[in-house]
Formats: structure tokens, C-alpha cells, sequence
């Protein structure tokens, strides 16, 4: 059995853990076993079921920005101490150049991957910019979610290199088809009966755009009387948005439901989905929503490789009132299954993609 070691900082819900999770559940463990490093312990949402599926989680320090030394001391005695690794998978870019040579000093054969198009903005974001520079040369293999996210983080020059790759974020397409009812059902338990609902997922952060979706759902809102604005998800900026709610007059018709492992339920409850995210590297849940048949209203920021059928619709942001004419427009539901595999976003194909990636660097390492 090869064991891959995922470094991935949180197991909150949030999309590279999403992604990783449904490959894990859908890969041979048999042959591939899954194993994580997060630096957040309190954020352990996927760690019971990790437990369950037979991986294992370990702790190491985050970086602070000022304690390389011990992040390049606490990963090499990780490594002494578990030799069994001989693959590293990192999901987290802001400072995996400070641990992936040792990996690879280890005889660790070490995979970066690229999740997103941004680091944000202010020093912060010009800090793991710069921190990020090295990691197309450190790394064996280079992959991401999307080609955006590919050649933002690792340059034109090396997304055209066989050491790129690029894995669609795969979901599992048959958790979305529902048993008859299950619309119906969702939306009495939700209260959302005769409702036009307007849904989101995402953690509430900044790049989320929640206060923007507020300010259109405010506009929808005043138009038409039955709408509801449901919101799954967690997050920091979470209290912020129920005040904002609250000052918009908007609050009870504004649904958060939290963390659910019920989304392709909470989809199917839904007429339209929202989301104007600042920025993302290739968003599951646009993908998701697709798989429900939702028709889609995004932001223009977001990558072109999530339309893959005629539900989606792209718009700018900054107007809420066009936002709101976009979402009020009827659209019907349409069955976008066969177009979301043809394009390469069933977890089949990911974990099978993966498998072969896995075998082969374990098989270098080993020679």
C-alpha cells in the first residue's frame, strides 16, 4: 500500500478539502492510503471520517512569518520519524517552500498544488507571492485545479513542462441524482415553501463576496416579496454578514444553514445560484450546482473551464441591480450530468488520474 502524505492546514470544509475528501472516499484504499498534516487543530471537520476511512492526522506548526527555522526543523523530524513517505501532496502554497526541500532531501517525492488564482492582497499577499516563487522548480510535479490556476502560480512556461499537471476538482455526480421528493421535502423542512431561493456555498471570507450578494439579494428582495437568500457555510466573517442582514432589513429571508454534508439537497432546494466570488481557482460548487441542473449567475473572475453547459452566466461585478435582473430572470433546471463527465469532472476520473500519478512517483522513489 503507498501512503501519500497530504499537507492541507485545515480539514474544515472548504474546497481543496471537498476535493480531496471525495477522492479518498473514492479511491482503492487498498492500494492508496491518505494521511494529513494540518497546522489549524481546531479545525478538524473531515477528521472523524478520515479516522473511519483508516488515515491519519498529525499537527505541525503553522508559519507565523517569522519561524522558518522551526518549520525546516519540525518537517525534517517528521520525516526521520516517519520514513514511510515517500510521496508529499501540499495543498498549501504560502510557505511549502520552506518544507518541500526537506521532503526531498528525505527522498520525498513532492507534489504542489494550485488551488486558486490569488494570495490576496496587502503585505500578506506580496509576502506569500514572493514566499511562492521557488515552488516550480522545488516541486516534481506541478498540478492545479484549472489552467488559470496552473500558469498563476507556476508560470506559462512551466504549465507547458510534462511535470504539469492539471486534475479538474471532480465531484461525485451520483450523489446528485435525488430520490423523488427530495426538492419538496428540503424546502418544507427549510421553511421555503412558495419561496424563490436564491442559494450560495462558500465560507464566509473576504474572497466569498458576501457582502455583495447581500447587496443584491437586497435588491432582488425589493422586487420580489417571496424571495430567500440560503447561505451553507462557516467562517470568520460569518457574525459580520448576519449584522448586515439585520442593517438591510433582509435578515428572515436570509437562511445560514452552517456546515452540511447534505449539499446536493440543499442544491436541489434551491431555483438559482449565486456566486461572485473576488476570485477562485476552479470553484467545486459551481461545478455542483451544474450537477443539480441550477441555471448559474458568476462573476466574470471566475475560470471558463466551470462552463461546461448552458446553465451558466457570467457577469461583472460592482451592479447589484444587474445582479439582481440576472438572478430574477427564469431559467429552467436542465440535466447537465453528461456534459460536467465529458468535461472531466467525475471523482472517478480524478481518483483514477490520481492512482496513476500516486504509482508512479512511489515507483521512482523506490528506485
Amino acid at each position: 500500500m503507498i501512503r501519500v502524505l497530504h499537507m492541507i492546514a485545515s480539514l474544515d470544509v472548504g474546497g481543496s478539502q471537498t476535493m480531496m475528501m471525495n477522492i479518498y472516499r473514492k479511491i482503492d484504499r487498498e492500494k492508496i492510503q491518505f494521511d494529513f498534516v494540518i497546522d489549524r487543530p481546531a479545525e478538524t471537520y473531515f477528521a472523524g471520517e478520515i479516522h473511519e476511512l483508516g488515515g491519519r492526522v498529525y499537527t505541525l506548526p503553522a508559519f507565523r512569518g517569522t519561524n522558518a527555522g522551526e518549520i525546516r526543523r519540525d518537517w525534517n523530524n517528521f520525516f526521520y520519524t516517519h520514513p514511510e513517505y515517500r510521496i508529499l501532496h501540499s495543498h498549501v502554497r504560502s510557505y511549502a517552500s520552506l518544507y518541500l526541500p526537506v521532503a526531498r532531501a528525505h527522498g520525498v517525492k513532492t507534489i504542489i498544488h494550485s488551488h486558486s488564482t490569488s494570495t490576496g492582497g496587502g503585505v500578506k499577499g506580496a509576502v506569500k507571492s514572493v514566499m511562492q516563487l521557488p515552488l516550480r522548480h522545488q516541486a516534481d510535479v506541478l498540478m492545479a485545479c484549472s489552467r488559470d490556476a496552473g500558469e498563476w502560480l507556476y508560470g506559462k512556461r512551466a504549465c507547458q513542462s510534462e511535470r504539469f499537471v492539471l486534475l479538474p476538482n471532480g465531484i461525485d455526480t451520483d450523489r446528485f441524482l435525488l430520490p423523488p421528493g427530495t426538492r419538496e421535502r428540503y424546502r418544507r423542512e427549510l421553511g421555503l415553501e412558495g419561496r424563490f431561493v436564491i442559494g450560495n456555498v462558500g465560507r464566509f471570507y473576504d474572497v466569498k463576496n458576501h457582502t455583495f450578494l447581500l447587496d443584491v439579494f437586497a435588491e432582488v428582495r425589493a422586487r420580489e416579496p417571496r424571495a430567500s437568500l440560503l447561505l451553507v457555510g462557516v467562517g470568520p466573517l460569518q457574525q459580520q454578514m448576519v449584522q448586515k442582514a439585520v442593517d438591510l432589513g433582509i435578515a428572515e429571508d436570509v437562511i445560514m444553514t452552517g456546515n452540511r454534508t447534505d449539499v446536493p439537497e440543499l442544491l436541489g432546494a434551491m431555483d438559482v445560484f449565486a456566486f461572485p466570488s473576488l476570485w477562485e481557482g476552479l470553484p467545486m460548487t459551481v461545478v455542483e450546482a451544474q450537477a443539480a441542473g441550477l441555471p448559474c449567475v458568476l462573476s466574470d473572475t471566475i475560470t471558463r473551464e466551470v462552463d461546461v453547459s448552458p446553465l451558466v452566466e457570467y457577469l461583472p461585478l460592482g451592479d447589484a441591480g444587474a445582479w439582481a435582473d440576472a438572478l430574477l430572470t427564469r431559467r429552467p433546471r436542465l440535466n447537465a450530468m453528461e456534459a460536467i463527465r465529458r468535461a472531466g469532472f467525475d471523482i472517478h476520473s480524478s481518483a483514477q488520474r490520481l492512482t496513476e500519478i500516486y504509482t508512479a512517483l512511489d515507483r521512482e522513489a523506490g528506485m
